[in-house]
């Protein structure tokens, strides 16, 4: 059976401390515990994965910290030597129980919650992203094709559109773009082309998106164009101011927005 990674999962360990200081944690009360029921620190150690100086450290460093003794050794009798908690040493044992009950019904709510956290994280992750691309795009691998010489990779992004990008049998393994996996798409401003009329306008560019122009900004010599486009999203152009003037681009008029696939920059999350 595969792993599912599509729902989020949250887990923590847990660990008690005492002004300021790290008192127990689940492996050392484990030990304390195991103390307890075999009455004896080499078995114990060994159920808990430490050496026994590891345990006699941890026990002396928690009765340190706790301000009198967790454990106290019985010699002599018919058994030999025996090994027990103190009260206190039990006490420890048994609140850290307690808390552990809570942490686990803690940590089933925050679960509960989290289950539609995936995606949320994934956007979070592209927002905390730092690129010189303007435009970016989140979404899922539709469809690979395999070519002679690169692959092409069909992303669904905002508002079930689609973006195709072409790249190298290479990137493609080493990327993991499956149908199914999460990607997204780079753009750069200036590989954008804007069209004001193109219905009756063929072209060999996979990428066409249509909107409404937003904002423009002129500048000395080129003017950015942000679209809205008509599915969700948008897309920012950088053109020419002298292509601006001659498309008659304006806040409120239509566009739309052309790129090559081979203008795409497909990437992952690390």
């Amino acid at each position: 059976m595969g792993v599912d990674t599509n729902h989020l999962t949250v887990d923590a360990d847990l660990r008690v401390s005492l002004g300021g200081h790290s008192l127990a944690g689940t492996r050392r009360v484990a030990l304390l515990a195991g103390i307890a029921r075999m009455g004896s620190i080499t078995q114990a150690a060994k159920a808990v994965g430490l050496s026994y100086k590891g345990a006699w450290n941890a026990i002396e460093d928690m009765s340190n910290l706790a301000g009198q003794p967790l454990l106290e050794r019985m010699v002599g009798g018919k058994g030999g030597g025996h090994t027990r908690l103190t009260p206190r040493g039990e006490q420890l044992v048994r609140n850290f129980g307690l808390i552990e009950q809570e942490h686990a019904r803690f940590i089933q709510r925050l679960n509960a919650r989290a289950r539609g956290m995936t995606e949320d994280y994934s956007l979070m992750e592209s927002i905390a992203m730092k690129t010189s691309a303007r435009n970016q795009f989140a979404g899922t691998v539709h469809a690979v094709r395999g070519g002679a010489i690169n692959d092409e990779i069909d992303l669904e992004v905002i508002g079930g559109m689609h973006i195709v990008a072409t790249v190298t049998r290479e990137s493609r393994d080493e990327l993991g773009l499956a149908v199914g996996a999460k990607a997204f798409a780079l753009v750069k401003a200036s590989s954008v082309i804007l069209m004001t009329d193109s219905a009756d306008v063929r072209l060999s560019a996979r990428n066409q998106l249509a909107g409404t122009v937003t904002r423009v900004v002129p500048g000395a010599v080129n003017t950015e164009v942000v679209l809205e486009l008509v599915r969700g999203g948008s897309v920012a152009a950088i053109i020419t101011n002298d292509s601006a003037k001659a498309l008659a681009i304006a806040v409120g008029s239509t566009a739309t927005a052309v790129f090559k696939a081979s203008s795409v920059i497909i990437g992952v999350a690390a």
